[in-house]
């Protein structure tokens, strides 16, 4: 989450304390003879080594091949897995033709995100007793609720049936632990934010700060907890607070980009669009982190691009190879038609191919349209400087929540109706030079269908609207199964955790 290439790796002496493997075994391992907690949260420094420590798995959403964005592009009606082949990582692959089950499905969307809750429990712990300025600890304790609160988020919306856990925990409690109901996780989750937001900045200063947390982003996560529960009034509410008048600049400084293609600018970070962006850098990721707490890269700029690219002449541009994954399908290019969006969203290989400018070898599902807002130009490679491997460090950062987003989301919290919502919708259209359309629930889908494709929303707005049933049919989803996923079989081995329903 925080931009590393300011703020470094100061928590490396942390992670003795966290043990990545899964919920049951990673919740706060003390190593033998270290007794590293008591030890360690001596000062202001140690406290922010910490806080980056829980910062860090923000990087799930799209740091190594397990991240959250072409995993859920690759359930939804936009894409195919792809890939090299049907066998092509088991998870993304059985997700997308809805075969997935317990075995399948990678622990690490599980695991990952307690490792963050088991760091901000552990800070959240220590934190009262460490000698520092109280105002920077109000909002070092707000910046760590606000996290966990999102992890507890992404967890409950992928699993739902979750333990719920607030401290750390001895090792003769690994095994204990049960699911929560879902209604007291979504209840902390709340809690977590409501008491926090009032004790973060409104702003930051991104050339040191970029990627810490504000009180504009946490409204946003709020705003969101409350839509995916159907309490659309007070969504509205938290959303409204964010976005200000439609078209404008808000109380939090959030303005659309004029030119949607901006957005897609590697180095065009922490822009005025950008309300929650998960960090990445080329830091000399290699093979051997791959995935891990010190990768620094995005892994998706890699996965989206076509196999052993050739250009061969103009207009075809200059890019690296990739690994074919998230192939758009021929639906979605349909669908978005002459839309403004299209060319910066859609690499349109297979015309390339077809008129002799480009040629690519076609991976599993190939389609020839590839996720253009993710694919880098020969510009954007590695150089190699801090050792590494090039394909591993590439360095635009994502968006997690971005404004256009949040304006559809408050549109659709509103009903898709009245003046305040047709303004919110109009004004994601006229960015792009698009007239306005009357606003209803179906043009709110629409549009986010167009605006947002490619960015790892589609399926869980789908799964959200009730519609994934109807949608994904000819993929294999399942009405009361696949609304959620199949709980790692790791985690269910010799714990109290229960397998969600029709998985066993």
């Amino acid at each position: 989450m925080i931009m590393k290439k300011e703020i470094k790796f100061l928590f490396f002496t942390v992670f003795t304390l966290f043990i990545s493997v899964s919920c049951s075994s990673d919740l706060d391992v003390k190593p033998e003879g270290l007794n590293a907690e008591e030890n360690y949260y001596k000062d202001e420094n140690q406290a922010f080594s910490a806080l980056v420590a829980v910062y860090d798995l923000m990087r799930k959403n799209s740091g190594g091949f397990e991240n959250m964005v072409t995993m859920f592009n690759a359930g939804s009606d936009d894409h195919y897995a792809g890939g090299g082949n049907e066998s092509d990582g088991a998870g993304i692959q059985s997700f997308s033709n809805y075969t997935i089950d317990p075995y399948t499905i990678p622990g690490s969307f599980w695991s990952d995100y307690y490792r963050g809750i088991s760091r901000a429990n552990i800070l959240l712990k220590y934190l009262p007793n460490v000698p520092m300025d109280e105002s920077k600890k109000a909002r070092f304790a707000a910046e760590v609720r606000t996290l966990r609160a999102y992890y507890y988020f992404n967890l409950v919306r992928m699993f739902k049936n979750v333990p719920l856990i607030l401290e750390p925990l001895s090792a003769s409690q690994f095994y204990s632990i049960p699911q929560a109901d879902p209604a007291e996780v979504w209840a902390q989750i709340e809690l977590d934010i409501t008491e926090s937001m009032d004790n973060l900045p409104s702003t930051v200063d991104v050339s040191s700060d970029g990627g810490r947390l504000t009180k504009g982003a946490a409204q946003a996560i709020l705003g969101k907890v409350y839509l995916y529960q159907g309490k659309n009034s007070l969504a509205a509410q938290q959303f409204e607070q964010v976005n200000g008048t439609p078209g404008g600049t808000s109380q939090y400084g959030y303005r659309l980009l004029d030119n949607f293609n901006d957005l897609w600018n590697f180095t065009n970070k922490f822009n005025s669009e950008s309300v929650l962006e998960v960090s990445h850098s080329a830091q000399g990721s290699y093979w051997g982190i791959w995935g891990g707490n010190s990768d620094e890269g995005n892994t998706i700029n890699t996965m989206v691009g076509p196999r052993n690219y050739l250009r061969i002449s103009s207009p075809a541009p200059e890019l690296p190879s990739g690994w074919s994954f998230n192939v758009f399908t021929q639906n979605f290019v349909d669908f978005m038609g002459s839309d403004p969006r299209l060319n910066a969203t859609v690499f349109d290989l297979k015309t390339l191919k077809q008129n002799g400018n480009a040629d690519y070898i076609g991976g599993y599902q190939d389609t020839g349209y590839f996720l253009g807002k993710f694919l880098p130009r020969q510009g954007d490679i590695y150089d190699g400087s801090l050792g590494g491997d090039a394909v591993l460090n590439y360095a635009q950062n994502t968006y997690a929540i971005r404004l256009a987003d949040t304006y559809l989301m408050e549109a659709e919290a509103l009903g898709g109706t009245g003046a305040r919502a047709q303004a919110l919708l109009d004004a994601v259209r006229d960015r792009v030079g698009l007239a306005s359309v009357p606003v209803s629930l179906g043009a709110i889908k629409a549009e986010r269908r167009r605006e947002l494709a490619g960015e790892g929303h589609r399926w869980f707005d789908l799964v959200r609207w009730g519609d994934a049933p109807t949608v994904l049919a000819n993929r294999g989803f399942v009405a009361g199964k696949h609304e959620i996923l199949p709980i790692p079989v790791k985690e269910t081995e010799g714990t109290q955790i229960v397998q969600n329903p029709n998985y066993n």
